[in-house]
């Protein structure tokens, strides 16, 4: 990404950048605001407004959901590209770099960009205080404004009804699957948290829930907003077929199509909501049969059943919640291993570490526990005691970090042995840079 930003107006355009460095920038951010998540758009819409961002050019896809956001963006992403469109693509959280969350086309913005939408935003905001995720998100409008990009995918952090990305008007919204996560901020049950997801949807635009057994939450919201709403199952049907499968609503069908990923059944979940979300929109964004097939094909996304082969297989995958551990826990039983079963996992304290462990009880032959260096990480020796709680006490080993961890099971592990690392984004980040 190399093109100049463009101007962007701000209440104050004198003095210095407050830093030059990304780095600083983002400490700083950390920092900034009283706590790092603060739920409510009142101060990022008004910022967003001070840059002239509120009604963009281009059109805007939101996903929000539990579990297989980040997959939908990709996929989107690599399909509308395949098909000749600019994109703009904003995840959330990274793995390795920052720049990682906001994508032109597929190339990461560079560190200068990033500082300058960075004091851009800072001379915008007037005093207001801003959050890490904030600050993210603006920089991300910013830039897609600046590159003019065509279609903007924005992945929604938490929640979605008063979650930054939310400022906008989403032309088109995608809601992947539901389950228990963040219940101190969304609710304790399906039926709030997709209440809160279904936050994203607008006055008759179209809508997609890719979750087979969708909230009814998300029904009413719809039905309330006048949005078609288009749900699997009812609206759109997919089925495999060896390794493929085939897709299909109304008169439209895509058969033979390439699996995102061989050993994860779920990302073909994600797949078949992305396709109906594309087929909503097919007058204003045609896409044709050849674009699906290469965009799918071209799938890939650290992190998210990422196999490292070796005579010590890496099996890398950041689910963190009993959703998304369970459909680790039923791939692993799909990918052929000889040997062992070592799980290296990591966790934050607010999610459900005794859940998490039951069901990966169920493939585990040892267990190796690991501290993160985050305010928000459960300390290694906690998440033990959890362990043996359920009571697994054999086998159990705890380390003050990933990385060694890593080096011993480098030493004692077997060949035909596999390592799942597991927990956390900050787990399979640390192991990523561990690894190279």
């Amino acid at each position: 990404m190399s093109a100049k930003i463009k101007s962007i107006a701000t209440p104050r355009q004198t003095g210095r950048p407050r830093f030059n460095r990304l780095e600083s920038w983002l400490k700083w951010q950390e920092g900034l605001h009283f706590t790092a998540i603060e739920l409510g758009l009142e101060r990022c819409r008004q910022v967003a407004a001070n840059m002239g961002l509120l009604q963009p050019a281009h059109t805007v896809i939101s996903v929000a959901g539990t579990n297989g956001k980040g997959s939908s963006v990709v996929l989107l992403d690599q399909i509308l590209r395949a098909a000749g469109y600019k994109t703009g693509r904003y995840t959330s959280p990274h793995l390795l770099r920052y720049s990682e969350r906001i994508c032109v086309n597929g190339r990461e913005a560079g560190a200068a960009e990033l500082c300058e939408s960075f004091d851009r935003i800072d001379r915008a905001r007037a005093g207001i205080s801003l959050t890490y995720f904030e600050f993210g998100t603006l920089a991300a409008l910013a830039l897609f404004r600046a590159y003019q990009v065509e279609i903007a995918l924005l992945e929604v952090g938490l929640g979605g009804r008063l979650d930054a990305v939310n400022v906008l008007d989403a032309d088109a919204a995608l809601i992947t699957s539901i389950d228990l996560d963040h219940q101190q901020w969304l609710g304790d049950n399906r039926e709030s948290i997709a209440r809160e997801k279904a936050g994203i949807l607008r006055n008759r635009a179209p809508a997609v829930c890719s979750d087979p057994n969708p909230p009814r939450a998300i029904m009413d919201c719809a039905g309330a907003l006048g949005a078609p709403l288009s749900l699997p199952g009812r609206d759109y049907f997919y089925a495999l077929n060896g390794d493929h499968w085939d897709w299909r609503s109304g008169t439209t069908e895509l058969t033979g199509l390439p699996r995102p990923l061989r050993y994860c059944d779920f990302q073909v979940q994600n797949a078949a909501g992305a396709l109906m979300l594309l087929d909503k929109i097919r007058h204003a964004h045609p896409v044709d049969r050849r674009a699906v097939h290469e965009g799918i094909n071209r799938f890939r996304l650290n992190g998210r059943m990422q196999i490292i082969p070796g005579e010590v297989q890496k099996v890398l995958d950041v689910a963190h919640n009993p959703q998304s551990v369970r459909a680790l826990a039923d791939n692993l039983r799909l990918i052929p291993c000889i040997g062992k079963t070592h799980i290296l996992i990591g966790m934050l304290k607010d999610k459900d570490h005794r859940a998490v462990f039951k069901l990966l009880n169920a493939v585990a032959d040892s267990w190796n526990i690991v501290s993160l260096a985050e305010e928000r990480g459960m300390p290694a020796p906690a998440l033990a005691a959890e362990l043996n709680a359920l009571g697994v006490s054999q086998n159990i080993r705890s380390y003050p970090a990933v990385k060694p961890a890593l080096e011993r099971l480098n030493r004692t592990a077997r060949p035909g042995d596999r390592i799942v690392i597991t927990g956390s984004f900050i787990t399979v980040g640390e192991a990523l840079r561990h690894f190279g």
